[in-house]
């Protein structure tokens, strides 16, 4: 679905880069009375041609791009400072905090110089000096790493007594407490201040994968055209893909897939080896961190427990007859002898296309909202008013969407592409719920400790979906309308439970593969993705056919380039629907309780900051809970389809 993401570059300095969506493009918008229709500009790939107001003011950042090249410059000339603590860390409780308070410093810049210049090619991949400015970013923050790659060494000399005693003599070390405590933690995969600096220098070559990946899928790939049923062609990129995956007709969607997959099957092997290239970086840092595993390595970051994440593979196996039920009652809405892979994204309620422009979108969001009071409200419309959003897909833009708070100082941004569908008015609030959690966290948190861990990203997203999916309920009466709500709820929980899970368990068995030493080209990716995916759809029960061009739809997942992220959205959902519940029940206390952990950023480890939220992710109560009201909208639905028949 949507996300954040964050890269580390020491133990107390966290440069937020850009966050990209696994699926779909889901998008926000603005907020603004014009005489044109937004719904205009769905279709126009021409940027120039959409009005600024639907697009990114990224003055906001640097006034211009000479503007950034002058603040580039002035931060690698401050980078001399770093060597001026080299071998005096730890001399004493003002030197300690000198230092860290000089990284943070220069780490909140990096941020934003490398935010900008993302940002800016993201909107055009194809622009060679956007993507320059982005290439010369990495190569700087390598430079960063290695120049602050003697700090934890040295930090790791004394112990957490020490640490305490400096803490109690310098108080204004108490921001950098928490970091502090996580060096400590994780001494035992810190190298020598020789092997930390190799690391760090490694980090020049280690976003290839990812950054090939980005420009062959976005840029460069010769996407196929297609006729529709109405004689219309159709280029199906990513964007034209999200499309009309969900066409109505049900052999445009055959052809839609058929079309999109079969390309990308002729380019298996070069997706193949990037991949694979992908997962040998992974090792490369497993190895140097000495974990038992690329899972292993990951998880520590945020001291999560590997049993949080197979835990969630077994409980969703276990539950896969849950899953399979909501498949037999998309075949029977849709009215089809057999559900094929193309159906799942098919509107379930005939004849009805919901359409919203973003102006209507916006006000439906904002009014979900109210729960959480009116500060969120407003600045959720100064969000949405103020161009924070770019909005509508144009060519060369990267595809899916994403919500950057990366820019401490400013506001946090959201990429979109926007279609028009209910589908996307939902995710008009799930990457709004993102930059409200990084605006509060950037708010009330100091700049070292306030990006919040992305094992509770997808908290706040997935929270204001359910409050829409709420409101929308008890906003709308007609029968047909509530199905296909409710049908689209379930579609939620498919997307970002049962299929981030599939994912999940692919990425796992692909790295235990890599790990064993066996080679993996796009053959084999294909052939463990069908397996896994045909058991999660019950293919071999007659419960949804995977078509065999399905084989290859690992190839369409850029956030296999982000190791071990995508179980997050399902650990996200099920919390967020633990507390969600509450809040609309109108526990105040939650409420209270969730806006906390909106403004704790990365204060505490995400389990901790999750527990004092009221919500245990290492019992399997919360995921429990969301299959039984997964079972309850299912009853719902039934009980209004045996209405509408007796009617």
């Amino acid at each position: 679905m949507r996300g954040i993401s964050h890269c580390q570059y020491s133990a107390v300095v966290f440069v937020t880069a850009v966050a990209l969506s696994p699926t779909s493009p889901y998008i926000v918008s603005q907020q603004f009375h014009t005489s044109t229709s937004s719904k205009n500009f769905v279709a126009e790939r021409d940027r120039t041609k959409i009005p600024d107001n639907y697009k990114w003011n990224l003055t906001d950042v640097y006034p211009d791009d000479d503007a950034w090249r002058t603040a580039k410059q002035k931060l690698i000339a401050e980078f001399f400072q770093i060597e001026t603590f080299r071998g005096r860390v730890t001399e004493s409780p003002l030197t300690l905090f000198q230092c860290l308070d000089l990284v943070s410093t220069l780490g909140k810049e990096f941020s934003r110089l490398y935010c900008y210049a993302s940002m800016n090619s993201d909107l055009d991949t194809r622009n060679a000096t956007h993507l320059g400015m982005k290439q010369e970013m990495g190569a700087i923050g390598a430079e960063f790493a290695a120049k602050s790659s003697f700090i934890e060494p040295e930090i790791l000399k004394v112990d957490k007594a020490t640490i305490d005693d400096f803490i109690k003599r310098e108080p204004k070390l108490e921001i950098y407490r928490h970091g502090l405590y996580e060096t400590l933690r994780r001494k035992e995969h810190t190298g020598t201040e020789g092997e930390e600096k190799i690391i760090a220098d490694a980090s020049l070559m280690s976003d290839a994968p990812n950054t090939i990946y980005g420009i062959f899928s976005n840029a460069d790939f010769p996407f196929t055209e297609i006729e529709m049923s109405d004689g219309k062609k159709v280029k199906l990129d990513q964007a034209a893909f999200a499309l009309h995956k969900s066409a109505p007709n049900r052999e445009d969607r055959k052809k839609v897939f058929a079309a999109y997959f079969g390309k990308l099957n002729e380019f298996r092997r070069t997706f193949g080896a990037n991949l694979y290239a992908e997962l040998k970086k992974n090792m490369f840092y497993m190895r140097a961190r000495k974990y038992n595993s690329c899972l292993e390595h990951t998880l520590d970051g945020g001291n999560i427990p590997v049993a949080v994440y197979k835990g969630l593979i077994e409980n969703v196996n276990a539950n896969l007859a849950t899953f399979h039920r909501y498949l037999n009652l998309r075949k029977r809405m849709l009215g089809v002898d057999e559900l094929h892979y193309y159906d799942l994204y098919a509107p379930l309620v005939k004849d009805l296309d919901l359409q919203y422009t973003i102006e209507e979108a916006n006000e439906q969001v904002l009014e979900s909202l109210a729960l959480l009071g009116d500060e969120y409200v407003n600045v959720s419309r100064k969000c949405l008013s103020e161009r924070w959003v770019d909005v509508f897909p144009n060519d060369g833009k990267r595809s899916g969407a994403y919500s950057n708070g990366g820019v401490y100082d400013v506001h946090p941004y959201i990429l979109l592409n926007y279609n028009g569908k209910f589908d996307d008015v939902s995710t008009l609030t799930h990457e709004l719920g993102h930059t409200m959690h990084s605006y509060f966290s950037n708010k009330h948190q100091p700049y070292p400790t306030s990006h919040y861990s992305i094992f509770v990203t997808e908290v706040a997203s997935t929270f204001n979906e359910a409050l829409l999916m709420d409101y929308m309920l008890k906003t709308i009466k007609d029968d047909s309308v509530r199905l296909s709500l409710l049908g689209n709820y379930l579609d939620g929980i498919r997307g970002t439970v049962f299929r981030q899970v599939q994912f999940s368990e692919f990425e796992l068995k692909i790295h235990e593969t890599a790990e064993n030493g066996e080679a993996l080209t796009g053959e084999t990716f294909s052939e463990l993705y069908d397996s896994i995916n045909k058991r999660y759809y019950g293919h071999d029960k007659g419960v949804c056919v995977v078509d065999d061009e399905i084989k290859v739809e690992w190839a369409h997942i850029p956030h296999f380039y982000y190791h071990f992220y995508v179980y997050q959205y399902a650990t996200s959902f099920t919390a967020s629907a633990a507390l969600s519940e509450q809040v609309l029940a109108g526990d105040k206390e939650v409420t209270k309780r969730y806006m906390q952990l909106l403004s704790a950023g990365g204060s505490d480890y995400p389990i901790e900051l999750l527990k004092k939220a009221g919500v245990d992710m290492t019992t399997s109560l919360p995921f429990e809970l969301t299959m039984k009201k997964m079972n309850r909208v299912m009853d719902e639905m039934e009980g209004i389809l045996a209405r509408m028949k007796m009617g």
